[in-house]
C-alpha cells in the first residue's frame, strides 16, 4: 500500500488561491467577452474545473497535450506534442491553464503555437511555478503558488499516474 505524501498546500488553501486567481483573471478580460481556456493535459484538469467554476462567466474550452516529462520526475528537455487545440484562437482572449511551469519549455512551445494564430490576448495561469528550474524566460501572468525544486503531486498532478486524486498538493521524496 502506498503512503500518503506530506501536505504542501491544503485543499482549503488551494480553494482560496483559485478564487483569487479567478478574480484577477476576470479583471484582465473585458466584460462581455468570452475567454477561451486551453488546458494543458493531463495535470491541469482539476485546476481548470475549479478555475472556470470560480470565474462565474461564460467560457469556452479546449485542450492541448504536450509533455517533457514522460514517466520520469525530471524534464527530458524535449517537448513532445500529442495534440493541440482544435478550435480557432484567432482574435479571441485565450487563457492557457497549466498545472506547473518548470523549465518553461512546454509552455513556450504551446504559446508559440497559439501566438502564430493571432489571438486577441494570451494569458497564462499556472497553479505552480518552479522558477529555480526555469530554462526559458516565459511569461506567466498568474501564478497560484511558487515552489522550490520539489516534485509535487495531488490536485491533478501525478507521479506515474498516481496521486492525482488527492484534494491537496503534496511533496514526493525522490
Amino acid at each position: 500500500m502506498r503512503q500518503a505524501p506530506a501536505v504542501l498546500y491544503s485543499a482549503q488553501q488551494i480553494h482560496a488561491r483559485v478564487s483569487e486567481l479567478s478574480n484577477s483573471l476576470s479583471k484582465m478580460i473585458p466584460i462581455g467577452d468570452t475567454p477561451h481556456f486551453v488546458a494543458v493535459l493531463k495535470g491541469s484538469v482539476i485546476f481548470l474545473a475549479d478555475l472556470i467554476r470560480a470565474i462565474r462567466r461564460p467560457v469556452t474550452l479546449d485542450f492541448a497535450h504536450l509533455s517533457s516529462y514522460g514517466a520520469g520526475t525530471r524534464s527530458s528537455g524535449k517537448v513532445e506534442t500529442f495534440s493541440l487545440p482544435q478550435s480557432s484562437v484567432r482574435n479571441r482572449h485565450i487563457v492557457i491553464v497549466e498545472d506547473i511551469v518548470d523549465t518553461g519549455l512546454t509552455l513556450t512551445t504551446l504559446r508559440n503555437q497559439l501566438l502564430d494564430q493571432r489571438p486577441q490576448s494570451l494569458i497564462t495561469v499556472a497553479l505552480l511555478s518552479k522558477t529555480a528550474r526555469r530554462r526559458v524566460d516565459v511569461p506567466v501572468e498568474l501564478i497560484g503558488f511558487t515552489v522550490n525544486n520539489h516534485f509535487v503531486v495531488g490536485y491533478g498532478l501525478d507521479l506515474d499516474e498516481q496521486f492525482r486524486e488527492l484534494p491537496y498538493l503534496a511533496l514526493i521524496n525522490r
